[in-house]
């Protein structure tokens, strides 16, 4: 197991190095000039090579980058290129806590919901409601949140003023009773952007918990429990759904990566100061060392990620952690 981590973390540093290296080289090769956009509309020469030393924008582009990467090492990802006086950081934490705030919710609906339904489709196999709960689940997860957003939005926020059509208001606001007793509630500018969210994920938690539940519901040991008498409801609680949950530690990675992929454009539509709407707009408006910044958080990010849900399902299922241990 300790082999195994180490294994793991050495990896890291090189996908980094990757990831960086080649976003860096995107964003100096590709359309534009990092020192144009820094100076707006100035054209003088002595200025613009003042800024490209400035920037560390000179020399080859191993140099430029290996002035990047130690200043980055150090918690400097340098200054935003659009919204001069900025660092990077200073721009991009704030915008971090409320994409989390919004995706860490989002991934607990799709578990809270995807897993009762998947269980109502395992316990209601060969009758209609097994069918009718994963065809309308599929249908669900195939609308792109580019097609799902507008007629929600129109629905319950334009129509009928239900929500608020967009924009961010953090997760809880206060509803006063008679101008005097103020009572916590959800904000309901969350309402929108979590439906978006979740709705396409419930499909990939829901089918997986059918199936693993139907195919622990033929263990021995299940029909042991039946065979005691246990009535159904206890057998499936007590006895196929533990069992049955374990294949979901992989999919919290799954999930978190559809619910990042959906976050760009939902934040971006709904007009949500998030990290996946800031990278929108860093990339529209060519602001490169947001763009390198917002590309090694994610991707570190997404590795992270990727060891704790190996971790965790060592550490739950002992077969795993066993063989683990062998090879290491």
């Amino acid at each position: 197991m300790t082999g195994y981590v180490i294994r793991r973390l050495a990896i890291l540093p090189l996908t980094l190095f990757i990831v960086s290296f080649f976003t860096f080289a995107i964003a100096r090769y590709g359309p534009g000039d990092p020192v144009t956009v820094a100076a707006g509309q100035v054209r003088d020469p002595e200025v613009l090579e003042r800024i490209r030393e400035e920037r560390g924008l000179n020399g080859t582009i191993f140099e430029q980058y290996q002035r990047w990467a130690v200043r980055a090492l150090e918690g400097d990802f340098g200054e935003s290129f659009i919204q001069q006086g900025y660092s990077v950081r200073e721009l991009v934490v704030p915008k971090m806590i409320v994409s989390a705030q919004l995706n860490v919710l989002s991934i607990i609906f799709v578990f809270v919901i995807g897993v009762p339904l998947g269980m109502l489709a395992a316990w209601f196999q060969g009758k209609w409601i097994d069918p009718f709960i994963i065809s309308t689940l599929l249908f669900l997860s195939a609308i792109p949140v580019l097609v799902i957003l507008p007629p929600i939005q129109w629905l319950l926020a334009v129509r009928f003023h239900i929500i608020p059509v967009g924009g961010w208001g953090g997760l809880i606001d206060i509803f006063w009773i008679g101008g005097v007793i103020a009572v916590p509630i959800p904000n309901p500018h969350l309402y929108l952007p979590l439906i978006v969210l979740t709705v396409p994920g419930f499909s990939g938690v829901a089918r997986l918990v059918r199936i693993t539940a139907l195919q622990v519901s033929r263990e021995d040991y299940v029909r042991t429990a039946r065979a005691k008498g246990l009535t159904e409801a206890t057998v499936a609680l007590r006895h196929v759904l533990p069992n049955a949950m374990l294949p979901l530690v992989t999919a919290i990675g799954l999930s978190l990566a559809g619910i990042v992929e959906g976050s760009y454009f939902t934040e971006t539509l709904l007009g949500i100061p998030g990290i996946g709407a800031f990278t929108f707009e860093s990339v529209r408006s060519r602001d490169y060392d947001v763009i390198l910044a917002t590309t090694l958080i994610v991707a570190v990010f997404f590795i992270v990620m990727n060891l704790l849900t190996d971790l965790a399902y060592a550490r739950i299922d002992p077969r795993v952690r066993l063989g683990a241990s062998n090879v290491s």
